[in-house]
């Protein structure tokens, strides 16, 4: 009997490690993902993409993989199975899914579910530390042409986002901030007032480190642009690099070129502000705005 792993997780989890052992089982059977593409009628990219949990999995093509991999015993199939229905359930987010880019759903699910969340910022204060005011002033020149009731479907997105950080067990976060994202004016001097003294009010939590990048820096590691970083508690999954760009993003969980980012993430730690010299260079910024 080949039996599924048991998995501890949600959603994304469930689909990462599911499609993990989809591809053990590949390779144990000696199938290439061009053959196994072949047997479903798809694609060598859906196969891949399948085996990295990036897509929803069809029961139909489960099972005919599962029976190429020589797993044919219908309690083993089931037990798969079951696993898919699990990996496709939709998330709080599917009733705003038509203002949601497939690109960007796969990032919600990933956030959802990491341990720890580490990322560097440019322009904009980080999705989750900000407040409704700020989030507005961006995403309305982002979606400049969309009427209000569309903006704020997108304003409350983001905000239904931000409850992961108050939740048990919720992720930590470490934020590191370039100081041009408090420089640049996100509407009305009021609108970046409330917003810096919500990253004091944040800094302050358990599970939130914010830290300013300042100018007196000067040049630095991250001179690429902004990424993201995520650790999931399953110590079988990958960290996974997160690069947002205007009309796409990529997923970087290649262990060489991740630790290029791990990497670069600590030399910014260093040469950032500490938490605590964040908080005073953030009130003397504040008396300023």
């Amino acid at each position: 009997m080949r039996e599924p792993p048991r998995i501890q997780g949600g959603v994304t989890v469930t689909r990462m490690m599911l499609g993990a052992e989809l591809r053990r089982l590949r390779e144990e059977a000696g199938v290439t993902p061009q053959q196994a593409a072949a047997h479903i009628r798809a694609s060598h990219a859906k196969i891949s993409r399948i085996e990295l949990g990036r897509v929803g999995f069809k029961s139909n093509d489960v099972a005919d993989l599962l029976t190429l991999y020589g797993v044919t015993d219908e309690r083993d199939q089931a037990a798969y199975l079951a696993l898919v229905d699990r990996a496709n359930a939709r998330g709080w987010w599917s009733q705003d899914n038509d203002i949601i880019a497939n690109w960007f759903e796969m990032y919600l699910r990933l956030e959802q579910e990491a341990s720890v969340i580490r990322s560097y910022e440019v322009q904009f204060i980080h999705g989750l530390l900000q407040t409704e005011d700020y989030a507005r002033a961006i995403i309305r020149t982002r979606f400049s042409a969309e009427p209000d009731y569309e903006v704020d479907r997108r304003v409350h997105l983001r905000l239904n986002r931000q409850k992961i950080l108050a939740q048990p067990g919720g992720p930590t976060l470490w934020a590191i901030t370039d100081e041009a994202a408090l420089m640049r004016a996100a509407g009305p001097r009021s609108v970046m007032r409330s917003q810096i003294e919500h990253l004091l009010e944040m800094s302050e939590r358990s599970n939130v480190v914010v830290q300013l990048l300042p100018f007196r820096a000067g040049g630095h590691a991250a001179g690429g642009g902004p990424f993201t970083i995520l650790r999931f508690a399953v110590s079988e999954l990958p960290d996974i690099v997160y690069l947002e760009q205007l009309n796409s993003a990529v997923y970087i969980d290649k262990r060489s070129e991740v630790e290029e980012y791990l990497w670069i993430m600590e030399r910014l730690t260093v040469q950032a502000e500490t938490p605590v010299q964040t908080r005073v260079r953030l009130r003397s910024i504040l008396k300023d705005v």
